[in-house]
């Protein structure tokens, strides 16, 4: 995949620090060299912040920029986007993020972070770029005049989309802030639905089927569920790894990103499987990693564990996909069998306050209508405050799958969610003998899938995804 890191969507500022400081340009007769930094806080809660800062350049253009500062009370970040961020004691550096490197004269570049503190957060004062101090002031250096060919300025933004397919349009993901944004960094929300174990309903997924997810469902995600214990992946690893490429390459054909689940459910502590998981992440990321439709999913429903577990578990596979496709957006399972921590009596404060210090993270929260109802509602819409979610299941029934189908919860729910721009992936896209899968039973044994073979959740979810979605391009 191409390199791609997270655009941030500005908050109203809380504080605004502002400074001219002195940059290096590319090498002229003349160069000029002097920007401005504005610094801003953009929400700030107990012991964490956001930030956003923005970079206006007043000299010669910028082929490439490191912008550096220290923080005076021990401030540290944990997550950046639109640049790469190191930190050493209070020391601070941000690269660009490549496609963003390029600054004209007068143009900006910009990136965020969320970061860590205790007893106060000043705004840093002084600050670097490209290791010149702030000066101020425009300035302007003699220097050789450069003998060789002069290289075009590369583009800060993608180019219009050539297609009208969700891949196509959107192209490379990334997080920014709370929200899952397109390769022009705006917000947008996936709609979609997950399949059932592989294991179980090898029948459901052809060439037929997935044609009609795409091109009459309107899907923008297919979610393949890849069990790892229950006769799944650990009774055949090669084989059930083919089986997942496979339908990543389905699901590209036709334009629809993939989700790679790696289903954790019993046992429900993520750490048994972690040789498994580094194995099967490391293999998939690599084969994958050009792809521009690919999100992994490394731990389904983590369950009987604390979010520190998870989080220990997290922290070991992530380095391995990124290692393979550094841009990768990754979904993390929370505790409480991804319930942000509710099902177990707590809540996504825990995450708040110990957040994973990756880019291109979103945590997953998963509900069935007919179980989950206000309370998770509330969580919920409480969490997508401070926390990137990804709704990567939901079923319109009782959590068991089976029972009556409850349309108003599952309504309040799709209404709540499209209110926030959280992506959704619906339970399943089966003939499974329940209430909660979209075919009537047999229907994977033909060769039909138009609607008169969908059952009264298939029909509602299927209103509810095939809805023109509103992908933002500039």
């Amino acid at each position: 995949m191409s390199q791609r890191t997270r655009a941030f969507a500005l908050l109203a500022a809380a504080l605004l620090a502002t400074t001219g400081i002195g940059a290096t340009a590319a090498p002229s007769a003349q160069a000029a060299a002097g920007c401005r930094v504005d610094y801003a806080v953009t929400n700030q809660w107990q012991g964490g912040f956001g930030a956003n800062v923005t970079v206006t350049n007043l000299g010669d253009p910028l082929n490439g920029w490191t912008v550096g500062w220290t923080f005076a009370s021990g401030q540290r970040i944990t997550q950046a986007w639109n640049g790469t961020a190191t930190q050493s004691g209070g020391t601070v550096t941000v690269r660009d993020a490549g496609w963003n490197g390029s600054v004209r004269t007068g143009g900006t570049a910009s990136f965020g972070f969320n970061g860590s503190w205790s007893g106060s957060n000043p705004a840093p004062t002084q600050f670097t770029v490209n290791g010149v101090a702030c000066t101020g002031s425009v300035t302007t250096t003699p220097t050789p005049t450069p003998t060789r060919t002069p290289t075009p300025t590369p583009t800060t933004t993608p180019p219009p989309p050539t297609g009208t397919t969700p891949v196509a349009v959107n192209g490379q993901l990334r997080v920014c802030g709370v929200n899952l944004c397109n390769q022009y960094g705006k917000p947008i929300q996936l709609r979609g639905i997950s399949s059932h174990g592989l294991q179980w309903f090898p029948g459901c997924y052809n060439a037929t089927s997935l044609d009609v997810l795409a091109n009459d469902w309107k899907a923008d995600v297919f979610r393949i569920a890849m069990y790892v214990n229950e006769n799944g992946y650990v009774t055949d690893p090669p084989g059930f790894t083919a089986r997942v490429n496979s339908l990543v390459d389905e699901a590209e054909k036709r334009g629809m990103y993939a989700i790679v689940d790696f289903h954790t459910l019993t046992p429900g502590d993520p750490n048994v499987n972690l040789e498994n998981a580094k194995t099967f992440f490391r293999n998939v990321a690599t084969r994958n990693a050009a792809k521009t439709n690919v999100i992994y999913e490394i731990a389904n429903e983590p369950n009987g564990v604390t979010w520190e577990q998870i989080r220990t578990y997290a922290n070991q596979v992530i380095p391995i996909i990124k290692a393979a496709d550094p841009d990768a957006v990754i979904l993390v399972g929370t505790r409480g069998w991804s319930s942000l921590g509710v099902s177990n009596g707590s809540s996504s404060a825990e995450i708040v306050a110990n957040p994973l210090a990756f880019d291109n993270i979103m945590y997953t929260f998963h509900f069935y209508a007919a179980s989950h109802l206000d309370n998770y509602r509330a969580e919920v819409r409480s969490a997508a405050q401070r926390l990137p979610l990804f709704v990567s299941e939901w079923g319109t029934t009782s959590a068991t799958g089976g029972g009556t189908v409850d349309l108003a919860s599952s309504t309040a729910w799709l209404d709540l969610l499209d209110s926030l721009k959280i992506s959704h992936v619906n339970w399943t896209y089966s003939d499974a003998n329940e209430s909660s899968a979209a075919f009537r039973p047999g229907t994977c044994s033909g060769s039909s899938y138009g609607t008169s073979q969908l059952t009264q959740s298939g029909q509602f979810v299927r209103s509810r995804i095939v809805t023109p979605d509103s992908f933002p391009t500039s």
